[in-house]
């Protein structure tokens, strides 16, 4: 078994504002990524504050997708989003098509580079006239488990949101994922992927994977949450891949009971780089101070993190790179 060097991590927050000290592992055989990580001349391990050396001086590279849920929710969200996507803090959004400001603000997803996704929605009222009824999560789930699910009423909501994503846009999302993770459930993924390949072909979005990321350093309460994520839907998206070549993330990150303030959540953060592996996915649901919904202050403090000046740096030393998803 390979020795373990302990090193220590840059802090995210600065000096007095951080609640924990954390250690990085070497990159050892249990630790690899489905894809290859990608270390450069030597062996993988994870630069200390104290040595960072020069690109490529035995670094372990890990890319990673950080993904903006909600975009179209309001404006504070989208401001937010657009923000960070310029600095380079997010390399993909999720679009609640048929929110209220969607359309609106669109227009500024086409200059970052990005990836696109539709959030497919079934339990959010967005105030749209227009919109197909929705329903509460936990009725959703006991229905889609009973086998209970209307497909009438599913394939309409489908058909609307992704129909809604191309007229605005004016292309197919690159990716498919759902608010509070509804299209991994049973009724809803077959008919999700019935809609994609009717649509899209050999083209189709590559579908968000729910397999929760490692857990070292995470609360336990937190890591329950992303346990039961994962739980209600991971191993189908993952068979779907197996048998039909469906692209995904390799594991999801950023789940948590979406509060704790700015400290919090950069405690969370940094434990959820460090535990990164390449091709994994981290979810973040930031926004503008004043974003009007009922998580706009976990969003705002959201947003304060991951905007900080110091979080490139960060990044550059502890080895993870926001990147846009690997290729198949």
């Amino acid at each position: 078994m390979k020795q373990q060097r302990r090193t220590a991590m840059v802090p995210l927050m600065p000096s007095g504002e951080d609640e924990s000290a954390m250690t990085s592992k070497r990159c050892d055989e249990l630790q690899q990524p489905a894809r290859r990580v990608v270390c450069e001349d030597g062996p993988a391990l994870l630069f200390d504050q104290g040595a960072p050396g020069r690109p490529g001086e035995g670094r372990c590279w890990k890319r990673i997708v950080v993904c903006g849920d909600d975009f179209g929710m309001n404006a504070g969200i989208d401001a937010g989003m657009l923000r960070l996507a310029r600095l380079g803090r997010l390399s993909a959004i999720s679009c609640l098509t048929q929110g209220a400001t969607f359309a609106a603000h669109a227009a500024g997803l086409k200059g970052p580079d990005l990836d696109l996704g539709v959030h497919l929605n079934l339990t959010e009222a967005l105030g749209q006239s227009d919109q197909p009824a929705v329903m509460p999560l936990p009725a959703l789930i006991g229905r889609a488990y009973a086998g209970r699910l209307d497909a009438a009423w599913l394939d309409d909501h489908l058909k609307r949101q992704f129909d809604a994503f191309e007229t605005v846009m004016g292309r197919a999302p690159d990716y498919v994922d759902g608010y509070q993770h509804v299209h991994q459930l049973p009724g809803v993924l077959p008919r999700l992927v019935r809609l994609l390949e009717h649509r899209y072909g050999r083209q189709a979005p590559w579908l968000r994977h729910t397999a929760p990321g490692m857990q070292e350093g995470i609360p336990l309460r937190e890591s329950a949450r992303a346990r039961l994520v994962g739980a209600l839907g991971a191993q189908a998206v993952a068979r779907a891949s197996r048998r039909d070549g469906w692209r995904t993330n390799r594991r999801l990150l950023g789940v948590y009971g979406l509060k704790g303030g700015a400290r919090g959540y950069a405690t969370l953060l940094q434990h959820w780089l460090h535990n990164a592996r390449d091709g994994d996915l981290l979810v973040c649901h930031p926004a503008l101070p004043g974003a009007g919904d009922s998580l706009a202050c976990q969003r705002s403090a959201e947003f304060q993190v991951l905007a900080r000046p110091e979080l490139s740096e960060w990044m550059r030393l502890n080895g993870v790179q926001v990147a846009r998803p690997l290729a198949a």
